[in-house]
């Protein structure tokens, strides 16, 4: 009989590439994961790696014990998953993954809603870049994560992953006091070819989607300033270092010297919630989504 835990330290490897990263994933020594694979090498009668320069890489027999591990460590969630949805009380412990506007804008409420309405869910938040959140959520790391696209730059889910759309959350241009269409109602980003612009950390989702949105507007982004928090961005913008554009949901107190514009047409992103397919069937992630509609209709 194969153990369990030795198929899914195989399936760490064949995922994260080598025996280094999936130590590091599961929590192990590179050690450890080795004694575990000559376990299973001789549980298979299979040499399951093979030396590839200073690594190793996956046989073929262990390529084909990679595809059946995958629906084993599958079946094995969604059992677990049967069983507290078997249960059906809101009880235990789930992770959720949160990005930093919305970890202000929707989960203090929502904390605190939780604590009131299921007293024996814990839930535990944890503020994660989406590009770091998915994945860890995809290897079963998180029970949830809340992440978010624009129409004009969707996202794709990976398979095994499901979705719900939450809420859409308006995008405004934020610009010094003394520019010279701080005062207007609305303006257009063509309107703005030629200016200095602070955007997110170059390498980011959200750096790429600004280039992406700029350009489709005739305008050339010139990036003078990158900062990952919303409010060091208006920090910038106050000293009169340039423009950007920023959502709305968690982006108050607005400094002075800041004069939010709506921008026309409307810029808007689209945020959503995650989990592995499947997992909603426990009564404790259906407690935590029920929370997250609520909560995403009054952010």
């Amino acid at each position: 009989m194969m153990s369990l835990e030795r198929l899914r330290t195989l399936h760490a490897v064949a995922t994260y590439g080598s025996v280094t990263a999936a130590a590091d994933t599961l929590h192990l020594t590179a050690s450890a994961v080795s004694q575990q694979l000559a376990k299973l090498e001789r549980e298979t009668g299979h040499t399951l790696l093979e030396p590839n320069g200073r690594g190793v890489r996956l046989t073929g027999a262990a390529q084909l014990l990679v595809e059946h591990a995958g629906r084993i460590l599958s079946l094995v969630e969604e059992a677990q998953a049967d069983l507290e949805a078997h249960r059906d009380q809101v009880i235990g412990h789930v992770t959720i993954a949160v990005f930093a506007t919305a970890a202000r804008g929707i989960m203090p409420q929502l904390l605190r809603a939780a604590r009131e309405r299921y007293p024996r869910l814990r839930v535990e938040l944890l503020e994660i870049d989406m590009d770091d959140s998915l994945p860890l959520l995809a290897r079963g790391d998180l029970d949830a994560a809340l992440y978010c696209d624009w129409v004009n730059s969707p996202l794709a889910l990976a398979d095994g992953l499901s979705g719900e759309h939450l809420l859409d959350d308006p995008i405004d241009l934020v610009l010094p006091a003394d520019h010279p269409m701080a005062g207007h109602a609305q303006v257009s980003l063509a309107e703005l070819a030629g200016a200095d612009w602070i955007a997110w950390t170059k390498g980011s989702i959200c750096y790429d989607w600004l280039r992406q949105t700029l350009r489709g507007e005739g305008v050339e982004p010139r990036i003078a300033h990158t900062a990952e928090e919303h409010q060091t961005q208006l920090a910038l913008v106050a000293a009169g270092l340039g423009a950007a554009v920023i959502p709305r949901m968690g982006r108050d107190p607005v400094p002075n010297g800041v004069r939010v514009v709506a921008v026309a047409p409307t810029l808007r992103r689209r945020c959503y919630v995650a989990w592995r397919t499947g997992t909603e069937r426990r009564p404790a992630l259906r407690g935590l989504l029920d929370l997250l509609r609520t909560h995403a209709r009054t952010a």
